[in-house]
């Protein structure tokens, strides 16, 4: 049992770092919802460019690339959303765009696994969105072998058919603005992590799909779909 502690403390959350045996300590996952204009048509909704829709998923929520998750609990409308990930080094409040881009360790692919049929209605999008295993994340590249990506090709495929393909020059809110306007909400600190918005295509998943998202320059991420949890 851990020092200090009444109970054995949880594990910490991390996600691979590409190229090394370390890896990246997540504290939160914050969510972008709607922010590719073809994705807002297809939910329904309005294209202008409101204010960024946020959300949070809890941080043990991450899986590894490589993995097998469960289709989730209490749904049967179980959804892929394939976004880009950013993992940051430091934080702050009211950070401004001109200054966001320097909080940024890395970058990745990562999945918002989304129960659609219990989301949204009134309700509180957290039972639809933060569940166990609900955010698959592939190796964090770090700035320093990437650079800052702001375009390039994202993709998945499910079973090796094409459901989602953009281009990340489509984000409606682009990562610096997501930061600044994050930032004014709540304190940002090393450690979190940014789902920066699913482009359109969005659609279910079944007991043995395998699904492969990519991004141009990164590392891919690759899940199946298991069982439901008995």
């Amino acid at each position: 049992m851990s020092a200090g502690y009444v109970i054995e403390a949880p594990k910490q959350a991390s996600i691979a770092v590409t190229g090394s045996d370390q890896r990246f300590p997540v504290r939160r996952i914050y969510c972008v919802g709607r922010n590719y204009v073809a994705h807002v048509r297809e939910m329904g909704g309005d294209e202008q460019r409101d204010p960024p829709i946020f959300f949070q998923k809890p941080s043990d929520a991450v899986i590894d690339s490589g993995s097998t998750i469960p289709y989730a609990t209490i749904t049967e409308n179980f959804h892929h959303e394939m976004e880009m990930v950013i993992g940051l080094k430091s934080g702050g409040y009211n950070i401004s765009e001109e200054d966001a881009l320097r909080h940024i360790w890395g970058y990745g692919c990562a999945l918002d696994m989304t129960r659609r049929d219990i989301q949204g209605n009134g309700k509180p999008w957290e039972i639809g969105k933060s569940f166990d295993q609900a955010c698959p994340c592939g190796p964090l590249s770090p700035v320093a072998s990437v650079g800052h990506i702001d375009k390039g090709a994202i993709k998945l495929t499910v079973n090796g058919e094409t459901r989602q393909e953009s281009d990340l020059s489509l984000l409606i809110w682009r990562v610096p603005e997501i930061i600044a306007n994050l930032s004014t909400y709540f304190e940002l600190m090393p450690g979190d992590i940014i789902l920066t918005g699913t482009p359109h295509g969005v659609g279910p998943v079944q007991v043995g799909d395998e699904l492969v998202g990519t991004i141009a320059g990164l590392e891919p991420l690759k899940i199946k779909i298991g069982p439901r949890p008995s």
